[in-house]
């Protein structure tokens, strides 16, 4: 499994839409556009399909405990 099927069951789940998964990127300070987002969520075959790295991931993790925890 990849981190983007990973992070597609996690939006899934959590019913977040692109705003809500950009706002808890934005509490550990990391910047990402929609455009930039959208490819991530692209099928595999589709020309714009942009792999999610380790970085992203760990860091929506970490903004997604801070918006449900509160900061540290």
């Amino acid at each position: 499994m990849t981190n983007n099927d990973i992070f597609k069951k996690l939006r899934v789940a959590l019913s977040f839409k692109d705003t809500d998964i950009i706002e808890c990127l934005a509490l550990v300070n990391y910047q990402i556009s929609k455009t930039e987002l959208s490819a991530i969520f692209r099928n595999e075959d589709h020309p714009n399909y942009k792999e999610c790295g380790d970085q992203l991931l760990r860091n929506f993790l970490d903004g997604l405990i801070i918006k449900n925890r509160g900061p540290r």
